[in-house]
């Protein structure tokens, strides 16, 4: 079986943790997109990893994580994130990074910086780990790939191509400029470290998928953020939902058999952009430190409000999810009332889709349902069925508005706080 992550509101709604849980019964897990602007955090004994660019499944040594070719590396930063886990006892773990991944270079760290301060007011917010330039270049057919590292005349030539074009856009924007023999050097050294991971990963895919294993496949960030279908220009620069994942990884579309809806219980947001639903009073200052809603990668605090169905439905018609995992649902504890909102006013028409522009989507004004909170602590309960009435009231219309079963319910961070509502294996 072929199972799918997919985050349906706008990244952080805790793909980690339930990628972490799938993966136990898992023999692949593979991150199909992004880089290291995106963490995952999983608690397992107790013991807190935050990931970045690793998968999921590395915190499990019979498991083969794979790194597509849909993503962007950071070598440097991949290589110190293997010696934090190292230090942390994880010693043993499968990694293969595909040799058709895009190497992400510190020149394009620091474009990316540079891009930012020349928007001004209109900047993105991204993280300025060099992700959308190193997309750029890959997309400019300019990019460097980790198959380029394993041959060092052809990497010569490729380098010295990709510098007469940085150091210009350097130039222009005030930044110093590379020389090619300290790149080239360094290259070399990481290509000695990387070697015995690099492979064609989409044949390891291929095969694992014809001998009817399990693969399980995790993107970062959300449906809102999707370069293509996201909330344009407040997007990251690929897309995390299902649809991408045969191009992303180089498999069939047929081959992929289930999608699961990640759902916060909340709504969050970093960075700039619209946020239909986002509070500014007790109830989100309650929420974010109930939650540690801070940024894995970056610790900044992130934005905080209510559920938005309208998004999550959105994100369901686009990834054709079949099953949806609820999580920080312990998180509400103690937040009363609580609200959803289950369409938008928008120049006094009601929609229940996303608009296309920003214009359109700050204007929209959230309708929301309401609903009673609960004051009990939630973290020990292991069947849906023994939560407080009020949860499942809550859990229950988000099923039945969206169409869509809930598998699993997660209220704590650890993997044996996870409710196993459907079982989908």
């Amino acid at each position: 079986m072929v199972f799918v992550i997919q985050g349906t509101q706008r990244g952080d709604e805790g793909k980690g943790k339930i990628t972490d849980y799938i993966a136990q019964k898992m023999d692949i897990v593979c991150r199909f997109q992004g880089g290291n602007n995106a963490g995952h955090s999983i608690v397992v004994n107790g013991n807190r990893y935050a990931l970045s660019s690793l998968p999921s499944g590395i915190i499990s040594s019979n498991i083969t994580n794979i790194i597509a070719n849909g993503c962007v590396v950071n070598p440097d930063a991949l290589i110190k994130e293997i010696s934090t886990l190292k230090e942390k006892g994880i010693n043993k773990f499968n990694l293969l990074i595909s040799n058709k991944a895009h190497i992400i270079m510190p020149y394009h760290i620091d474009l990316d910086g540079a891009y930012e301060v020349l928007l001004g007011n209109e900047s993105i917010g991204t993280t300025k780990k060099g992700i959308g330039p190193c997309y750029m270049d890959k997309a400019s057919r300019i990019g460097i790939r980790f198959c380029d590292l394993l041959e060092p005349e052809y990497l010569k030539k490729r380098l010295t191509t990709a510098l007469i074009i940085k150091n210009k856009e350097l130039e222009m924007c005030n930044k110093p400029t590379y020389k090619f023999e300290d790149l080239y050097s360094h290259l070399l050294e990481l290509a000695k470290i990387l070697k015995p991971h690099i492979v064609d990963t989409s044949i390891v895919l291929n095969e694992t998928i014809n001998d009817k294993k399990q693969i399980l496949f995790e993107g970062a960030q959300g449906t809102m953020l999707c370069l293509e279908n996201g909330t344009y220009p407040f997007v990251t620069s690929s897309s995390p939902i299902a649809s991408s994942v045969p191009l992303n990884a180089g498999i069939s579309p047929k081959n992929i058999d289930k999608v699961i809806g990640i759902v916060k219980a909340y709504t969050t947001r970093v960075g700039e952009g619209p946020f239909v639903t986002e509070l500014h009073d007790k109830v989100a200052d309650n929420i974010r430190e109930l939650g540690h809603e801070y940024g894995v990668v970056t610790h900044r605090p992130r934005r905080v409000g209510y559920l938005d169905l309208v998004v999550v439905k959105q994100a369901c018609r686009l990834g054709g999810i079949d099953y949806l995992a609820m999580m920080l649902v312990d998180v509400l504890t103690g937040i009363k009332p609580l609200k959803i909102c289950v369409s938008y006013e928008l120049d006094g028409k009601i929609i229940d889709y996303v608009p296309s522009t920003i214009s359109e989507v700050t204007r929209c004004k959230p309708i929301y349902k309401d609903f009673c909170g609960r004051d009990e602590d939630i973290s020990n309960i292991n069947n849906f069925y023994n939560l407080p009435k009020e949860c499942q009231n809550y859990l229950n219309f988000i099923e039945e508005y969206l169409k869509t079963p809930i598998a699993f319910v997660s209220v704590g961070p650890e993997r044996e706080k996870t409710i196993i509502k459907k079982d989908i294996f």
